[in-house]
């Protein structure tokens, strides 16, 4: 071996020029080593050293791939401090196991459901690098409701119609009053000098949409509560049925007339007054944006965390009327405000920050474009798996929560209409939405209207 090194070293004094004052210490490093390993040189090198390089490769690679995942995992669970709560799933169902305590169960389940959720914001986002900012909006919107889709399957499996109706119907007013208004108001306390500015289009289109997401809502309950039923019992499932199939075909227009007409309606409208000349900073801002993680690492951490979220939702639900019975709380008050809230917590931060960069369109696509796409696709969606599943789910959300949701509506439309924010418009909904939480603290569900839409009464 001594001899194959000698030769290698001879071959390149050609290249090297004159020794100089250099050793021949020196002369084997430089020989022996390629030009990117140049901050190795100060080491002492031996010869059996260098031989056994090309047999360590693939434990390089390997070596490679492990730090790999070391990042990832680091820059996933360990880069946020709300990560801190994830250990309180695996001990929901350690304490499920052990206990029959629903009510810590139920909330260590909440506890461990809200850093999950979160992160599955995050992947999302990271994904939406590689994706542009159309599609990319769709996806925070679709897999931020992604943790709410995926309770409410769950109790439409269990029969708990009730329950789905009700956190569905919080995550639009949580999205549309509580994300929304704490965007506006965040982004008014920074950019407090001057009234941040949005696209009225867009905030027109989800409007319309959410109107006709009332309207869908209104007429079965009006049909119940009006007593006009051609036939008793079935004529408002039949129509919740219709309603929930045209609901979902406009719904997938919708997303045709976004991704093919509309391609750019979530890029902020700063971008365009930066082409003229103003507020150039958000594009050096915008430059210093990238990824964290890749493309596929992206898509596995969104699958992890759906699963994980699907296994913490199933004992969610099954502990949610107990933990009602434990803490002398409205399960309406649990559906519509908690679950939500947790549910949420991806978009909340996403408006938020979206909003303190001046970025307003995106806070309203993620906040407002969730609540239209709960609306249009979550609610007519989870009619249509409950028909598939033998279930009688409905569009009649009750007197009560419609009116909820067609006063919230009109007023969040107002708000938006002019196509401009500040803190205090933010201050007023989040104001609103603690109206609506203390209305549903003291709002008891009747039971006798679940028992009333049994077959043969």
């Amino acid at each position: 071996m001594d001899y194959k090194v000698q030769v290698g070293v001879q071959s390149h004094l050609e290249q090297m020029g004159p020794l100089d004052d250099r050793t021949m210490e020196d002369l084997d490093d430089e020989c022996l080593f390629p030009s990117e390993m140049d901050a190795q040189k100060t080491q002492s090198v031996d010869p059996n050293q260098h031989i056994s390089v090309s047999g360590s490769l693939p434990f390089n690679g390997n070596k490679m791939t492990r730090n790999g995942v070391y990042k990832s995992i680091k820059t996933v669970v360990f880069s946020n401090k709300l990560n801190l709560l994830m250990p309180f799933g695996p001990l929901a169902i350690l304490v499920h196991k052990m206990t029959d305590s629903n009510g810590w169960v139920f909330f260590l389940s909440l506890l461990g459901i809200t850093p999950l959720a979160e992160r599955l914001g995050y992947a999302t986002e990271q994904l939406a690098f590689f994706t542009g900012p159309t599609v990319g909006g769709l996806l925070n919107a679709t897999f931020g409701n992604a943790t709410e889709l995926i309770i409410s399957i769950y109790a439409l499996k269990s029969g708990m119609k009730r329950v789905v109706q009700l956190s569905l119907l919080g995550s639009i007013l949580s999205n549309m009053l509580l994300v929304l208004g704490c965007a506006f108001f965040c982004g008014g306390l920074v950019y407090h000098g001057k009234e941040q500015v949005f696209s009225k289009a867009t905030a027109v289109v989800n409007s319309g949409l959410l109107l006709m997401a009332v309207m869908g809502l209104l007429f079965p309950a009006v049909l119940h509560y009006t007593h006009t039923e051609r036939h008793v019992g079935k004529s408002e499932l039949a129509l919740s049925r219709f309603s929930s199939c045209v609901m979902l075909l406009a719904y997938a227009a919708y997303l045709v007339f976004q991704l093919k007409s509309q391609t750019d309606l979530y890029v902020p409208l700063g971008e365009e007054v930066n082409q003229n000349g103003e507020n150039l900073d958000n594009n050096d801002d915008d430059e210093d944006e990238a990824p964290e993680i890749s493309k596929w690492e992206s898509i596995i951490w969104l699958l992890i965390m759906t699963v994980w979220i699907s296994i913490l939702s199933d004992y969610l639900v099954d502990t949610i009327e107990g933990a009602s019975d434990a803490w002398d709380v409205p399960i309406a008050f649990i559906s519509v405000i908690l679950l939500p809230i947790i549910g949420n917590a991806a978009e909340h931060a996403s408006a938020i920050m979206f909003a303190m960069k001046d970025k307003l369109d995106i806070s309203l696509g993620v906040a407002i474009g969730s609540s239209t796409q709960i609306s249009m696709f979550g609610i007519p969606f989870c009619v249509v798996i409950g028909w598939m599943m033998g279930q009688e789910m409905d569009l009649n959300f009750q007197l009560f929560e419609t009116a909820t949701l067609f006063i919230t509506v009109i007023v969040v439309a107002f708000f938006l209409q002019e196509g401009t924010s500040n803190y205090f418009k933010g201050l007023m909904l989040i104001l609103c939405y603690l109206i609506v939480a203390a209305s549903f603290f003291v709002h008891e569900d009747p039971p006798t209207d679940d028992q009333s839409k049994q077959p043969g009464t």
